[in-house]
């Protein structure tokens, strides 16, 4: 899932009420799993034709230079710690704490406000960088990137100015109407009366790969559910796994990307769930509302 597959989260879909976001903060993210079973709603996997056709378009106009890191760091896995609780602090009960992870919870609050629905003012730090990597993948990855409108008012949130203002003609070229109506969509993003469409993505965890005072760059591993909940839909609803690389720029007083790129995976091995309908499906977009991401 990507800039130009079925993502969805945020306020995508006009026919459907919205959670007040364009990162989705309303909805949770659910994976449903595949079935051949035509009666059964997941059917086989998209294809990323039109995926990687974004990408590419975006990655070409998004790489103006590649960003040198003067303190370029290592991975930040080390950098999380465990605040100890009187009496509590001895170097036994640290030994025997678990090794912490990338994406450990830090018990921080990664922000209090938004802007254009999107959460911002992210610390400057690297938990801010990763939990504002986090939620821009969720947006970016969302119904509402399919509408010029509310694109426009994603890329800008979330994006560099210079950056911003080189990507938005190559993105409407590549949510072009004939890429709408490959995925089962009008003009205007709408999917068919009575169906659901559906683009999600669901942070599994972050990685800071590079960190410096004003530039760093993190990895964003997660899963993406994108395609049509509806009984007639040709384009059902399936997840997929990849892995999104942000360059990202401390710019005024928030974390702004600069530039990016995506990968596949790395892909689970998919469970044995039953598929579930389309007015299952429909009815979990509608219901499950969705967190703010924290490093």
């Amino acid at each position: 899932m990507s800039l130009g597959d079925g993502q969805s989260q945020s306020n995508g879909d006009p026919t459907r009420p919205d959670d007040g976001g364009y990162g989705g903060t309303g909805q949770t993210r659910t994976r449903y799993h595949d079935q051949g079973n035509s009666g059964l709603y997941g059917g086989a996997r998209r294809t990323k034709s039109s995926r990687g056709m974004v990408t590419a378009v975006g990655v070409v106009v998004l790489l103006i230079a590649a960003i040198a890191f003067a303190n370029r760091g290592g991975d930040d896995s080390s950098t999380s710690t465990t605040s100890s609780t009187a009496g509590s602090g001895s170097g036994s009960d640290s030994a025997n704490q678990p090794d912490t992870a990338a994406t450990a919870a830090s018990g921080e609050q990664p922000v209090t406000k938004k802007a254009a629905g999107i959460p911002s003012g992210f610390a400057h730090d690297r938990q801010g960088v990763q939990s504002a990597a986090a939620n821009y993948a969720v947006s970016l990855g969302s119904t509402g990137m399919y509408r010029k409108d509310s694109r426009d008012k994603i890329v800008d949130a979330l994006f560099t100015t210079e950056a911003a203002a080189k990507l938005k003609a190559p993105l409407d070229k590549a949510y072009s109407a004939s890429l709408l109506t490959r995925l089962g969509l009008d003009a205007n993003g709408n999917a068919p009366e009575g169906s659901t469409f559906v683009s999600r993505v669901t942070p599994v965890g972050t990685k800071t790969v590079a960190y410096g005072d004003t530039t760093a760059t993190v990895e964003v591993w997660y899963v993406g559910l994108s395609g049509i909940a509806g009984e007639t839909s040709t384009s059902p609803v399936t997840s997929s796994w990849n892995t999104w690389t942000y360059d990202m720029r401390w710019s005024g007083d928030d974390w702004k990307i600069v530039s990016y790129s995506e990968k596949d995976g790395p892909n689970p091995v998919p469970g044995d769930d039953k598929a579930s309908t389309s007015d299952e499906i429909s009815k979990a977009i509608d219901e499950y509302g969705g967190f703010t991401y924290a490093r």
